[in-house]
């Protein structure tokens, strides 16, 4: 579903939840034959639908807001240059997608490399464009921890897009 500019995901998890229910409140009203129950179960279940969606449409709605931002204050920066001493500055990474994580949960996790090493890039909404293995991607985004008190540095993403058609592998 598309709203002005950004495209709203519904992940396959909001779904199956929302499919369970309907088969639960129609075995329920089937047995049961309480059909009034249906005044209060089916807005329930919509719900179960209308919000993941309105939640991912304000995230990625907050998201493409901050790529202004980004594209004027990143700095281009090497893969083996990112490190715990530079938390919280702004970069732009371009590299080779090597491997795609939840992005059924539209969370992805990126695996990105270029020739100087790999470093993982998260984003906590699902991206404008749909990005594979393989893809040469450009990354805006913030060094953050991997977890809120270690770890390594990693890219907290704010946009990912493709900068070149996908690479043979």
């Amino acid at each position: 579903m598309q709203i002005g500019d950004i495209k709203v995901r519904v992940t396959a998890v909001t779904v199956a939840v929302f499919l369970f229910f309907i088969v639960l409140i129609a075995v329920y009203v089937l047995t049961v034959g309480d059909v009034y129950a249906l005044y209060w179960a089916v807005p329930a279940v919509i719900m179960l639908l209308l919000i993941p969606m309105a939640l991912n449409y304000m995230s990625q709605s907050q998201y493409a807001s901050l790529v202004p931002m980004y594209e004027a204050e990143a700095k281009n920066t090497r893969i083996r240059e990112i490190n715990l001493n530079k938390l919280g500055e702004p970069v732009r990474i371009t590299g080779v997608v090597e491997r795609v994580y939840f992005q059924f949960l539209n969370r992805p996790q990126y695996l990105v490399a270029d020739r100087t090493g790999e470093i993982s890039v998260k984003m906590f909404t699902s991206p404008a464009e749909n990005v594979q293995k393989g893809d040469v991607v450009e990354v805006l985004g913030v060094i953050v921890k991997r977890y809120i008190m270690t770890g390594d540095a990693v890219v907290n993403c704010v946009s990912i897009r493709k900068v070149e058609k996908k690479q043979q592998s």
